[in-house]
């Protein structure tokens, strides 16, 4: 694993744009196609098992979870412990996550933490990087930025989406949703669309605001008055059961992607978990309620339900390096240190992507810190 420098394309813009990525400059500088990550294809490997090792760790703890009842441990609201049980024994089809990894090409790769319900970063991750290398591979020379026609990159996330429409809801409609006045929610819901749509798959769009409810029918609609059988919400579940209409959610027979059971998974209390269950996994830290647990005084603090690296804590060596935000009022867990990768200044974590229950692909981000936030750069990567 290296970083490497190289000119962007003169029209990388235009290039994402007709992709739909058109959020590539947010915050200034999102997209960055002036360096890129280079893998050898073992260590590709090792990224792929991985991943799968993760999700399958991922999915015996929700079985014994659901066994033993312990919801509370999760924030999850008392009204939904049932729904959420029942939902993880019927297997709700779940679509996607993104597990946030530690890994410098040595050692096993260490789980930071997971994106089980509304991961982003998609349409980079899938068809933007993509086509970066193939146009990249198109370019006269070396000096050009041109790579290697023989490079590939670890990445079918778009044909892995399109099959795994195929196979949620029963054929129903699926409506897709996000908040309004958010161009990356609404790029990264629109790229999911497509690929269901891609899938042959019936679709409409509506912005979580516009979601009405309707007694008589017991069903949520659309602004046409459609129900809604069928939804697909960028939009969290912890916001979405303590909503004024989360009870509804209880009273319809709505199928929710991803399903209520991510709620089991897209906390951090359940890192805390995954540690009490498999101590000593090779691609697990250490994880307590308590830091008092911790065998090692270098952790870091996170908070059970939080967004985009917000309220995190490191603490390293007496020192401490902290992010503002609102959340915390859950509680925290406390995690074993990872360094991350660093390379001239710049921390990257690798995002594994899962869909359905295989290894999809990685998308890496990087900061100036090693606590990575919305503003932190998407770079892509190939390997040889």
């Amino acid at each position: 694993m290296r970083r490497t420098t190289l000119p962007p394309r003169a029209d990388w813009r235009r290039r994402c744009e007709e992709l739909g990525f058109s959020f590539h400059s947010v915050g200034g500088r999102y997209w960055e196609e002036a360096a890129c990550y280079v893998f050898s294809a073992e260590e590709i490997d090792v990224l792929e098992a991985a991943a799968e090792e993760l999700h399958r760790l991922c999915l015996n703890a929700c079985e014994r979870v659901v066994r033993d009842a312990r919801y509370s441990e999760l924030a999850i609201p008392a009204p939904f412990f049932e729904s959420v049980g029942e939902s993880w024994k019927r297997r709700d089809t779940t679509v996607f996550g993104r597990f946030d990894l530690a890994w410098d090409g040595s050692g096993p790769p260490k789980l930071l933490e997971y994106n089980a319900d509304t991961p982003t970063a998609l349409i980079e991750a899938s068809v933007a990087q993509w086509f970066w290398l193939e146009d990249r591979k198109r370019l006269p020379s070396p000096a050009a930025g041109a790579i290697d026609g023989g490079a590939d990159q670890f990445n079918s996330l778009h044909e892995k989406l399109i099959g795994r429409w195929k196979a949620v809801a029963d054929g129903a409609t699926i409506h897709f949703s996000c908040v309004r006045d958010h161009e990356e929610d609404f790029g990264n819901t629109s790229y999911l669309r497509d690929t269901a749509i891609q899938a042959g798959r019936a679709t409409r769009f509506i912005f979580i605001e516009d979601i009405g409810w309707s007694a008589d029918a017991g069903c949520f609609v659309d602004l046409e008055g459609n129900s809604i059988d069928a939804l697909f919400k960028l939009y969290p579940w912890e916001w979405l059961a303590r909503e004024k209409f989360g009870p509804h959610i209880l009273e319809c027979e709505c199928s929710w992607i991803e399903p209520p059971w991510k709620m089991l998974l897209s906390n951090k209390a359940m890192l805390a978990i995954l540690w009490e269950l498999f101590p000593g996994h090779p691609n697990l830290l250490p994880c307590f309620f308590d830091p008092a647990l911790l065998p090692e005084q270098d952790y870091v603090k996170k908070p059970i339900l939080a967004r985009e690296g917000a309220n995190v804590s490191l603490r390293r060596m007496g020192g401490a390096l902290v992010t503002g935000g609102t959340y915390g009022k859950e509680g925290y867990v406390y995690q074993g240190y990872a360094p991350l990768a660093r390379f001239e200044g710049n921390y990257a974590v690798i995002g594994a992507w899962i869909v359905g229950d295989q290894a999809a692909g990685i998308g890496i981000r990087e900061d100036d810190s090693p606590i990575t936030k919305n503003s932190s750069r998407f770079v892509p990567h190939y390997f040889q």
